[in-house]
């Protein structure tokens, strides 16, 4: 009868041990993945000069590709990508998300003047004939490991002078305000 509560109670505590071991090695993993998740990429930089009244030129550098000049109206500017994200197994795997610009546009902070103007729309789009955004959006369900449910935009204030660069990382884009000399 002793050894077969010894026995319960070595059991147990092996079995305790495996428990916590498995649990802290799915946390390490866990945490290694946050770490992953959180790095940026730089996506593009935008420069303004004022022109007149809410009236700006607008420099927007690609990351990869060449400056595209624009004359956007409003106070703040927009710009919006498409998103191709990898779910499950390839995000375990260090898959990083996709993107395309999609468009750049000006907005106007009092919504019934945005109702008013109609909305200056740049399409940034480059014809690569098949839409693969689309179709995996479309059939996003039937396509393991891919999450193209939506897009993911930033905006902030136009100002003459000011340059912001724009980051993307796994759950979307965000803009700064550039400092002179910063890395990136």
């Amino acid at each position: 009868m002793k050894f077969a509560a010894l026995r319960l109670v070595k059991f147990s505590a092996v079995s305790v041990l495996a428990f916590i071991g498995v649990v802290a090695g799915l946390g390490g993993l866990n945490l290694y993945t946050y770490h992953r998740f959180t790095e940026e990429t730089k996506v593009a930089s935008l420069d303004f000069e004022q022109l007149g009244e809410r009236l700006y030129a607008v420099t927007l550098t690609p990351q990869q590709g060449q400056p595209l000049k624009f004359q956007l109206r409003g106070d703040e500017w927009q710009l919006d990508v498409r998103m191709i994200k990898w779910t499950d197994w390839l995000t375990f795997l260090g898959e990083s998300p996709l993107y395309r610009l999609d468009r750049i546009s000006g907005r106007y902070i009092a919504i019934d003047e945005a109702r008013a103007k109609k909305p200056q729309l740049f399409d940034l789009r480059e014809d690569s004939g098949i839409d693969v955004w689309s179709f995996a959006r479309e059939a996003g369900e039937w396509i393991p490991g891919v999450d193209a449910a939506y897009g993911s935009s930033v905006y902030l204030p136009m100002r003459d002078g000011q340059r912001y660069d724009v980051w993307i990382s796994r759950t979307g884009l965000l803009a700064r305000k550039s400092i002179e000399g910063s890395p990136g």
